[in-house]
């Protein structure tokens, strides 16, 4: 009798995790299925919820934001949820952080913050912008940058342009009359060579590394659909990327996160730059890296058991 009691017990006291997703993405997402068994394995409840479904989300113990992919097109309405859902629940990463990230303006508080990124100007709605565009190529000699909405994920709306190309103003123009701020940047050619490091951290403790092969590709189109295709491998992690991923972790205004990932670039001298610092639905490649779902898993129990990173 004691027995059956205690697995009744057990069983009611089993911590729920909501898995937040996007509809479009629910299907899309590789991470779900690994990260989902290893969250059952660990003790947890689990379920796999679209972000703007009508939800009781006190039921959960965490909302674990995921593949929220969608949200750029709709960002304050996401806001607004991430706002409502956060005083239901635990929101992870927590709210402040993801109002901080959402909006890659915070690229200029890494940079005050003496993170190396890649040099980033931002135009924003009413600039004249042939006058900022000629402005930006008078100070980086670059053949060729990058035009990308500063609120924005998996490549949507970015392109790759040549100096002095016409198409670039429209791009940026459109972006700006539909009330989107607009990020320059150089384009790094060694990614072409050498691809992007994208770094993932764990309560703080780094986990694992993976490549990603460029995904601009010059004269073409930026993607319509959710996400550019990607090209995808392991890697080790280099000393000098490691210092750069901490040191840009450090500089978030906030408490370390449960989960964040460092993208890199190198620029010309071969010196790693952050390109994104992703703390709200980055995929975390738990594919690539054996193990990783497990220590991510083990991280989410420790924290809803109150000895993981507070947030």
């Amino acid at each position: 009798m004691h027995e059956a009691r205690a697995r009744v017990t057990a069983v009611e006291n089993r911590r729920r995790v909501a898995l937040v997703t996007a509809r479009e993405a629910q299907a899309l997402d590789e991470d779900l299925p690994p990260l989902a068994d290893a969250l059952h394995h660990a003790g947890l409840e689990v379920a796999v919820v679209p972000w703007d479904s009508a939800h009781d989300w006190s039921q959960f113990d965490m909302l674990l934001l995921r593949s929220t992919w969608d949200y750029m097109s709709r960002p304050a309405q996401f806001l607004s949820w991430a706002e409502a859902a956060s005083r239901q629940s635990r929101l992870v990463n927590p709210l402040p952080t993801v109002r901080w990230n959402i909006d890659k303006h915070y690229l200029g508080t890494l940079a005050a913050a003496g993170v190396p990124i890649v040099p980033t100007c931002f135009l924003e709605p009413g600039v004249d912008v042939a006058v900022e565009l000629a402005r930006f190529e008078g100070v980086h000699a670059c053949a060729e940058f990058v035009i990308k909405p500063a609120v924005g994920a998996g490549s949507r709306d970015a392109q790759r342009h040549r100096r002095g190309s016409r198409q670039a103003i429209e791009h940026a123009t459109r972006l700006l009359h539909a009330h989107r701020s607009v990020l320059l940047q150089p384009y790094l050619e060694r990614v072409d060579a050498e691809g992007e490091a994208a770094l993932v951290f764990f309560g703080g403790e780094f986990s694992h590394s993976i490549r990603k092969g460029p995904l601009l590709q010059p004269g073409a189109a930026a993607t319509g659909e959710l996400f550019a295709p990607e090209s995808i491998g392991a890697r080790a992690a280099l000393a000098d990327e490691l210092a750069i991923a901490r040191l840009a972790l450090a500089a978030i205004p906030f408490a370390a996160p449960l989960y964040a990932r460092v993208d890199l670039l190198r620029d010309g001298s071969g010196a790693p730059r952050v390109l994104e610092l992703e703390l709200i639905e980055p995929s975390l490649f738990f594919a690539h890296a054996p193990g990783s779902a497990a220590r991510f898993a083990a991280c989410v129990r420790r924290f809803l058991c109150g000895s993981a990173v507070s947030l």
